[in-house]
């Protein structure tokens, strides 16, 4: 090749041209960012609208029903879904990976806004999904000091790290939040006449700030600023409400209420070991870089800590992703580092010198370097799978070197000089190599166009692995042949026949002929183990990805519905005490109760409600797996939970869904048949052993005071429903009147609400006054009916269906595959209605999803494959041979998954699409030497031998540096490596099995396939009337010598039998100019050098002394003989004939 020559004409050039690469993949590196996951953006839009104080049920009817039937109509969509909770509606929009949200924008936003909804809503906004919006980390702080000194100093840390770079927001749970709060006395109210609001309106219009215009003051112009400002609660007390209708005196806000400064009311307790603590969690802007956002905060933290006034705040961190993403970078590196030495371990064990193996070891670094390159002008990141991907082909970067260093040494065997030997060395195989490379990468060119979640993930894999191998062949085929022309000598021995002598060429040697002598029974064996290996696959499961062990999971305790929140706290604190006990837990933070908006990050509930997130001490320091260890003291929790109605233990996943939760929507257009529906796959579900928890969101419902109002004696005190609605939601919850900033620049909310006694209880509910249209008052029980009830927490619907959705914890022991088979037998079994629609969700759904794309990708990849091969081969013969290496790699992958119990994945399938491109190589090297060697003039029978014996230990040793390679990533150590682990452990084992039954299979196939040897197994008599197997013969006689030696055993001439007729109209082959390869001169010329001819089929009709050929018995045995023994056997037959002629 004029590359190759080049480089080696060339060489300071080549090595300038190395050096650059060099750099610039160390510029590169340095600027790659880091992250966990290649970036995944959903096309998932969302619209919210608030309804304040709707029940569930009628927001769905005034709300989300118009919102959906708006939205249905867009472009793309592939699923509508809508949440309806009190006061608020969530449409979730699904659109086909083909559509892009930014797109579709603008037709979302026209489609909301058209929307007809009831007064009262508000206005609808549009979200699109960001997975910057959930936390990278998440941090608990204590002191020794009260609640308040804690929260002040909270409140201050969290002004600090806001300005560190790429921070977007920091929210805070369990802090005291100082206010101003105003409580009204009701009785006071009714005696001066005034009402809620009129006092909050009076606290609202005594604290102004409003721009007043400009005036000039002399040669300046200046604007004008109009304020009256509140400072302090005795400028609060002070505000004039109104004048007293008997006394005409001043009311004001002191004589209706008492203000005081103090926290706000919180319904919600947090605690870290035990102690009080606030929860910290911190978003990152959008575009930021997690792994940088996350190391910059916590050295700004630790900075900030080691302040004075900071010393008595101790940390904990629960989750920290960047630091996760660190880690998971760090043990996929090592994988690839070790990978890389182990593939050089197998250099120096097959090669056995030291230059040799550094020369083509020269491959990896360049390799992984010029990848680097690549990356960053691609804009990837460095994240676990385009290190994964370059994990996956360092063992394979070598192969290439390898066919082309053992090439040229061959070479030089031939007496050349290091110059030539590289050049013709490697011109001679870089056909070979460019196809192999070629291969395995044209199997991942389906995978690039695979949308979804998984053709994110994999894109930036396969086009990595593509990188990496290019820049190996280009190294192949010009930094290695440079080298080699002035490193390698011409060896000393002679080492092309040292390596024809070794026992290791000599067995398979042996292996070859013993292949194609028993031709049938390898391909019976192949198929026999093929069809073993499919039905092992199938006995492992299925899952969607591997769970990754990020250390953390959380505890949720679910009371009975109404708790207070004393009694839920009790039962968290005796969870608390089991976790306390366990050395592999580092940490662990209880949320009990709900305090606010701001819950919904960290997952607060109700009073019922308690959350209790663990974080497990490092990977190294454990011998359990986060999910075992869930297992393990999953019973403990439960005992000392007894009181709750519920426990869930829940591991926290970075991509994927929730491990060990199996999901599905059950969809109906009749709430009725869909309540019906619903009890009985739950009471049914419920019975089954292998779910540890069985829930449904319609069960979910909560204690409500139901007040129904009566619209007729409300209009009778000239009040409508909407009036009488707005007061008690004022009273029961307050009502916000202004904010002021005292003089210390502290900012407080000044808060109006009643004094707790006139609301704590139903009975005080019924007494509220309320002010009538006249001006007085009524209460509230006499122009509504008060009762106690339950009310549903949410109402969902799918594709504008009601919709209830049942999530399944499922036991550990069992795979996703077996729960997804179980759950569809049993709610087959079920006599459900025909419009009841059963949908999987979740992991189940995503894996159905990709599984079909996989299946296309499989598809596309082989036929891509064989064209790619075709093209190189110019035949489409020996390309359908090649093709026979792919099946046998289903051997070696359920050995290996059965093995370690691994479950068949989408990392696992895509290892097998890589398989499609990697096992070919093989018997691409084997079959495009067999064709050179025949090519060369040797016959098709010695050409397959000697090219599976000449190749054997090039094969070895590149499946050997890929297998090795990977051993790190199947042994899955550390965190983030468990995500390649399926990937590493399907190709090591399909690698193993392809690699050794090809050189078995693919010679037999090859010699049905070529013409001189497809009757190799059929026999042929000697004069003599011995049965000699075809491929101990030189050549095809003519059809006169047929004739000659059929009349000899039948008596008849060819004309007469027809069953030789085919053979006797065949032109005669030209003889074979090279001497018989199995037979001395002069030894028993009469095999090969008189008539033969086959009698198979005609044995027992026509032979006229049967006795004078072989039984059945002895004709098999003759497959077994050595030359020696044969021709001491013909010896025999011919001296026993020449007795009876005489």
């Amino acid at each position: 090749m004029k590359l190759t020559n080049f480089s080696i004409r060339r060489p300071v050039f080549t090595l300038v041209a190395m050096t650059l690469f060099l750099l610039l993949g160390v510029i590169s590196l340095t600027n790659i960012p880091l992250k966990l996951i290649p970036d995944i953006d959903p096309p998932i839009g969302a619209v919210v609208t608030s309804y304040d104080d709707a029940s569930p049920q009628e927001v769905v009817d005034q709300v989300s029903r118009p919102m959906e039937e708006s939205l249905s109509t867009l472009p793309g969509l592939n699923n509508i879904s809508s949440i309806s909770m009190e006061g608020s509606s969530l449409t979730l929009l699904e659109f086909s990976w083909a559509t892009s949200i930014d797109d579709v924008e603008n037709d979302i936003i026209t489609s909301m806004n058209q929307t007809p909804l009831p007064d009262g809503a508000g206005t609808p906004q549009f979200l699109k999904f960001d997975p910057s919006q959930f936390p990278i980390i998440q941090l608990s702080l204590s002191s020794s000091g009260d609640i308040d000194e804690l929260s002040e100093l909270v409140r201050d840390l969290e002004q600090e790290l806001l300005k560190v770079d790429g921070v977007g927001s920091i929210d805070s749970l369990g802090d005291v939040v100082d206010e101003i709060q105003v409580s009204l006395n009701q009785d006071e109210l009714e005696s001066f006449g005034l009402t809620q609001d009129e006092v909050a309106g009076a606290i609202s219009a005594h604290n102004v700030t409003q721009p007043g215009g400009s005036v000039r003051s002399g040669d300046f112009e200046l604007t004008t600023r109009v304020l009256f400002e509140l400072a302090d609660v005795e400028d609060i007390e002070n505000i004039v409400v109104s004048q007293d209708p008997e006394t005409g005196d001043d009311v004001t806000v002191a004589d209706v209420a008492t203000v005081e400064l103090t926290s706000e009311n919180s319904s919600v307790i947090t605690r870290t070991n035990q102690d009080t603590s606030i929860l910290m969690s911190v978003q990152q802007q959008s575009d930021a870089n997690t792994a940088e956002v996350s190391s910059q905060f916590s050295e700004r933290l630790n900075d900030l800590l080691d302040e004075d006034r900071y010393s008595d705040v101790d940390t904990a961190m629960l989750f920290d992703q960047g630091e996760f993403i660190e880690e998971a970078i760090s043990n996929v590196s090592l994988a690839l580092i070790a990978g890389g030495v182990f593939a050089m371990l197998v250099l120096f064990a097959f090669l056995r010198s030291f230059k040799t193996p550094l020369l083509i070891g020269i491959a990896i670094p360049f390799s992984v370097i010029v990848t680097f390159v690549l990356l960053y002008f691609t804009n990837f990141s460095l994240n676990i799978m385009t290190l994964g991907g370059l994990a996956l082909g360092i063992g394979m970067l070598v192969d290439n070197s390898i066919v082309v260093i053992e090439n040229i040494y061959r070479h030089l065997s031939m007496k050349k000089d290091p110059a030539r030997a590289a050049r013709d060395g490697a011109k001679e195989v870089a056909g070979a190599i460019t196809a192999s490379t070629l291969t395995t990468v044209s199997v991942f060119l389906p995978v690039i166009f695979i949308t979804g979640i998984v053709g994110n993930l994999f894109r930036e894999f396969a086009l990595t692995v593509s990188f990496s191998l290019f820049a190996s062949l280009l190294v192949a085929l010009t930094v290695v042949p440079m080298l080699a022309a002035r490193w390698l000598k011409e060896p000393e021995e002679n080492l092309e026949e040292k390596r024809q002598e070794s026992r290791f060429v000599r067995t398979f040697d042996k292996s070859a002929r013993w292949s194609l002598r028993h031709r049938f029974g390898i391909i019976f064996i192949t198929f026999l183990l093929l069809g073993g290996g499919a039905a092992g696959v199938y006995t492992v499961g299925t899952e969607f990805l591997p769970t990754t062990d990020e250390g953390f999971f959380q505890v949720e305790i679910e009371m009975e519905n109404g708790t207070p929140l004393e009694d839920t706290f009790a039962v968290i604190e005796n969870v608390e005490d089991v976790l306390d006990a366990y050395s592999e837990i580092e940490d662990y933070t209880s949320v009990t109760g709900s305090g606010g908006q701001e819950d919904n990050v960290l997952g607060g509930g109700g009073g019922d409600e308690g959350f209790i997130y663990v974080s497990m001490v490092p990977f190294s320091e454990r011998n359990v797996s986060t999910a075992e260890f869930a297992e393990e003291v999953r019973r403990e929790i439960e005992r000392a939970a007894e009181d709750a109605e519920e426990v869930t233990i829940q591991l926290e996943a970075s991509f994927g869904g929730n491990p060990n939760t199996y999901s599905f929507d059950v969809t109906d257009t009749n709430s009725n048949r869909l309540e019906e529906a619903v009890e009985t796959i739950q009471e049914e579900l419920e019975d089954m052993n292998e779910f540890q928890e069985v829930t449904n969101d319609r069960a979910d419902t909560v204690p409500e005071v139901q007040v129904e109002i009566d619209a007729e004696a409300a209009r009778e005190e000239g009040l409508t429903p909407a009036d009488v609605a707005n007061a008690v939601n004022s009273i029961m919850r307050g009502t916000t009147a202004t904010q002021i900033v005292t003089e210390d620049d502290d900012v407080y909310e000044v808060r109006v609400q009643y004094q707790e006694e006139f609301i704590e209880d139903i009975e005080a509910l019924e007494d509220l006054l309320i002010r009538n249209g006249e001006g007085g008052y009524v209460a509230l029980a006499d122009i509504s009916d008060i009762e106690e009830g339950e009310g549903p927490v949410q109402i969902n619907r799918i594709n504008q269906e009601d919709a209830v959705q049942f999530s399944l914890q499922y036991r550990t022991q069992y795979t996703q595959g077996e729960i997804n088979q179980l759950v569809q037998s049993t709610l087959d079994d079920l006599d459900l209605e025909e419009e009841t629609t059963i949908s999987t969700t979740g992991d189940q759904q995503l894996f159905d999803d990709a599984i079909g794309d996989l299946v296309m990708a499989l598809i596309l990849a082989i036929v891509f494959v064989y064209l790619v091969m075709a093209a190189q081969f110019e035949s489409l013969k020996y390309p359908f041979v090649i093709m026979f290496s792919v099946p046998l790699v289903v051997i070696g992958v359920a050995i290996g998954l059965t093995v370690t119990q691994t479950p068949v994945s989408v990392m696992s399938f895509i290892g097998f699409i890589v398989l499609a491109g990697i096992v070919v190589n093989n018997a691409i090297v084997l079959v495009d030497y067999i064709n050179k060697q025949k090519e060369a003039g040797m016959k098709s029978y010695d050409a397959i031998v000697t090219g599976v014996k000449d190749r054997a230990r090039p094969i070895f040793m590149t499946a050997a540096t890929t297998i090795l390679g990977l051993v790190p990533l199947a042994a899955g150590i550390g965190e983030g490596t468990e995500l390649q682990q399926p990937l590493a452990i399907t190709v090591i084992g399909g690698l193993i099995s392809g690699t050794f039954l090809t050189l078995f299979l693919i010679p037999v196939l090859y010699s049905f396939f070529d013409k001189e040897t497809r009757n190799l197994n059929k026999k042929y008599v000697t004069p003599d009337g011995q049965l000699v197997p075809a491929y101990l013969l030189d050549e095809r006689y003519t059809s006169d010598q047929a004739g000659e030696r059929q009349r000899m055993i039948t008596g008849r001439s060819p004309e007469e039998d027809a069953d030789f007729e085919e053979f006797y109209r065949e032109e005669p082959e030209p003889p074979h100019e090279e001497e018989p390869p199995y037979l001395e001169e002069g030894e028993y010329r009469e095999v090969t050098g008189e008539t033969t001819w086959e009698i198979e089929g005609q044995r027992d009709d026509h032979a006229t002394d049967s006795e004078e050929l072989p039984s059945r018995k002895k004709r098999h045995k003759a497959d077994d003989m050595t030359r020696e023994e044969l021709l001491r056997m013909l010896e025999r037959i011919v001296e026993r004939n020449k007795r009876k002629d005489d």
